[in-house]
Formats: structure tokens, C-alpha cells, sequence
């Protein structure tokens, strides 16, 4: 017995009529009285009165008809609930993101929030990739925007873009070209955060791959901000992705260099866990985030990007 029998079972008790029910079912008669004969069997008793003026329930019937009622009264409220509720949003939420993206994103996404689901209780958070996919596994934070880890890991990530990497230097050092050979990095002396944050894991996977040894002069496990105050009081060298520095680079406080041959890009994506199913109303926050940094990457305000395709995802 399943929710369908008990539909059909419903509509012939109300009707009265094996002929009418199936004409308002859309379906033929002998299909209706087959479903019934087989809900009889399944429940062992009679649940009609069969007589050439139409059926009649039996006492057993009138049962039936009792729950096959509240069974319909309860389908139709869910149903209603969730279409008075799909447009509010989801109750409460948080997102999380690099300082880098957070900078970026959180301006926008929290003003299309607050317009699109004001019901919503909204927290933003921002944090390493570290203490991101920490929250991420335990359910503090229900979405993040982040760069992708060499090492994924337990979470699932869609691809929004690809972001270009650069050398960071001070104003006061002149560069020959616009450029910085991969190779070439080397020779600079190096301002990172310590082994286990992604930039200096990108710096020493680029040195196995083109030979070249880092010059790690300083080491800086604080904010974004307080690495470009660095390299401003002339330091040392970083390596950052463009948008972090767009205002001081405007400014001229900073220099950006985009790294080349081969270009070096950090990818940009939405994540979530792996082992947790992703409510309707987070999936259209999604969708948003999606929408914004598609509209950033487009009108430039989010430069050296490049969009991925919306099925792009990575393991």
C-alpha cells in the first residue's frame, strides 16, 4: 500500500463511481478497479460494494477512508508549506571565505542577500582554507568560496573561475618587463606564510616543477594586509593574486606581475561537504554566488579571471 493506492482508493470513495474516477485520473477504468482489486488483496478485506448503481465502502472501507483522508490533508499542507517557504530562503546561513574573496564577494553577496531572503539570519565569516574546511566538515559554516587546496580532501567543489597569480613588489623596484617568468622566481626575495597555507605550497610546487630553489627571506602567517605592509616598507617580494592588491597596485603603493610561462592561476570555487546533502535553499544561494562572481569576472571588477563552465566541478 503506498500513497498512489490510497489516492485512488480516495477519489472512488468520493465519487462513488469506478467509470467517473478514472475519467477524472486520466486514466482508463479497468486500470482504477485493478489498483483496487489489489489493495483488497494486499489488506485482506472488502473495501467496496459493487452494484449497478455505482460502489458503496464497506465498514472496512469507511476505515480506510478515515486515514486515506488525513493521509491527503497532509500531503496537500506539505505541499503548501514548501511553497509558501521555497521563496524565503533558508532560516539561518553562513558563508565563509578567504580574505582575498571575502573582500571581493561579501559586499555584494550580502546586499542581493538581504534583498532576495530578508527572513534569513546571515553570517559571514572569513578565514584560512584551514579553519574553512574545518567548520566546513563539522556544520559551523554551510557554504564557502574559496581557493581550491592542492589537497581536496572530504569536500566537494564547483568551479567559479580561475584567478591569475602574481609577483608582488614594492613601487620602488623596477621591473624590465610587465611579466615574471615562472623560473625567474628564485631570484626574488620571498615574503610567504608558513608550509601548511596554500600560496606557499603553490610557491614550492612551482619550484619542483621548473628547478628553481625559493628565497624565503620572511615569513608571515598573518593577514593578507599585513603582508603587503611588508612588501610596501620594501621587505621582500610576494606572491599574491591580482585582485589583492588592486587597490594599492591602482595607488601605486604596490607593482603586479603576473607570473608566466606557463601562466600560474589559483581556482575559485563553491564548497561544501562531501557527506552532507546541500538544502533547496542553500543550492539557490549557490546559484547567487555564482551569478555575482560570473558578473565581477565580466565587468572586470574581479581582474585576471577566468570563468569556468557551471558543471566544472572538482572531486
Amino acid at each position: 500500500m503506498n500513497s498512489d493506492d490510497l489516492a485512488i482508493f480516495l477519489h472512488v470513495a468520493n465519487v462513488r463511481s469506478f467509470s467517473r474516477a478514472a475519467l477524472d485520473l486520466g486514466t482508463n477504468q479497468s486500470t482504477v478497479s485493478r489498483r483496487i482489486t489489489t489493495l483488497e488483496v494486499e489488506l485482506g478485506v472488502r473495501l467496496f460494494r459493487r452494484s449497478g448503481r455505482g460502489v458503496g465502502l464497506t465498514e472496512r472501507g469507511e476505515q480506510l477512508l478515515t486515514y486515506a483522508t488525513t493521509l491527503e490533508q497532509t500531503l496537500e499542507a506539505a505541499r503548501a508549506a514548501m511553497r509558501s517557504g521555497s521563496g524565503h530562503g533558508p532560516a539561518s546561513l553562513t558563508i565563509a571565505a578567504q580574505p582575498t574573496v571575502a573582500r571581493i564577494m561579501f559586499g555584494h553577496l550580502g546586499r542581493r542577500l538581504k534583498a532576495d531572503y530578508p527572513q534569513t539570519r546571515i553570517r559571514f565569516v572569513e578565514g584560512l582554507a584551514s579553519q574553512i574546511l574545518s567548520r566546513l566538515q563539522d556544520g559551523e559554516i554551510d557554504l564557502a568560496v574559496m581557493y581550491v587546496p592542492a589537497h581536496p580532501g572530504a569536500t566537494r567543489y564547483d568551479a567559479l573561475l580561475a584567478e591569475a597569480v602574481c609577483l608582488v613588489a614594492p613601487p620602488s623596484h623596477g621591473m624590465p618587463s610587465t611579466t615574471v617568468e615562472v623560473s625567474s622566481l628564485g631570484n626574488f626575495p620571498l615574503i610567504l606564510p608558513s608550509t601548511h597555507h596554500g600560496l606557499r605550497v603553490l610557491v614550492e610546487t612551482l619550484a619542483q616543477r621548473h628547478g628553481f630553489a625559493p628565497n624565503v627571506t620572511l615569513e608571515c602567517d598573518g593577514s593578507v594586509s599585513l603582508t603587503k605592509q611588508l612588501v610596501m616598507e620594501g621587505c621582500g617580494f610576494t606572491v599574491l593574486p591580482a585582485a589583492s592588491v588592486l587597490e594599492e597596485t591602482a595607488a601605486r603603493r604596490l607593482c603586479c606581475y603576473p607570473l608566466t610561462e606557463p601562466a600560474v592561476t589559483r581556482d575559485v570555487a563553491i564548497a561544501w561537504p562531501q557527506n552532507r546533502a546541500m538544502a533547496e535553499g542553500v543550492w539557490n544561494v549557490a546559484r547567487i554566488i555564482r551569478e555575482i562572481a560570473t558578473r565581477l569576472s565580466t565587468d572586470g571588477s574581479w581582474p585576471g579571471t577566468t570563468l569556468y563552465d557551471s558543471r566544472a566541478t572538482f572531486p
